[in-house]
């Protein structure tokens, strides 16, 4: 049987902006299951900004956990990341989960994955999905050359653009910025 996947989402951090969003596309094999998804969530009254791909069902699973460990570890985001990532890499039901998360607070972006990695993306660009590798590439040619955008403005170009060359992206777009 095969598993609903949820597609692209990109983070940015530009003139001291965050901002994270994602398509609302969700596939099902080679066909849409639903346009809508909400791939974005805003935790901790809007400090620390999620997103995920991969399976749906697997993302809500490991949400749970980063919220779990953001409060073991006193709203720590690098802390409650890396204490997911170990825990999803050692524990037998977690390891085979099937999805990927960006988190981003004020100061940090960062992604995290099944198999341990917490990486901290270069250029203050962070990418997952399908689509993420055209996103990754609009986003760094505008952080490179268009510079006078807004980090909502190059987050939301970058999907666009993702969403009209990779099929599994489409252009309904939920995008949330980093508060104070």
């Amino acid at each position: 049987m095969e598993r609903i996947k949820s597609t692209t989402v990109v983070a940015i951090r530009h003139n001291g902006e965050t901002v994270i969003g994602a398509d609302g596309q969700a596939t099902l094999g080679n066909t849409v299951a639903k346009s809508s998804v909400k791939k974005i969530r805003v935790l901790q009254g809007g400090k620390i900004v999620t997103g995920f791909a991969g399976s749906t069902a697997d993302a809500f699973t490991l949400l749970e956990k980063f919220e779990e460990k953001l409060g073991a570890f006193g709203n720590n985001m690098k802390r409650a990341a890396v204490e997911l990532a170990k825990e999803w890499r050692t524990d037998r039901m977690l390891s085979k989960l099937e999805a990927m998360m960006i988190v981003a607070d004020k100061e940090d972006i960062l992604i995290i994955s099944g198999t341990g990695d917490v990486i901290e993306p270069d250029m203050e660009i962070a990418t997952i999905g399908s689509g993420s590798m055209f996103a990754q590439s609009a986003a760094r040619a505008m952080k490179k050359f268009a510079t006078h955008l807004s980090a909502e403005e190059m987050v939301r170009e970058s999907l666009h653009i993702a969403a009209d060359v990779c099929i599994y992206t489409n252009h309904n777009l939920v995008v949330e910025k980093v508060g104070d």
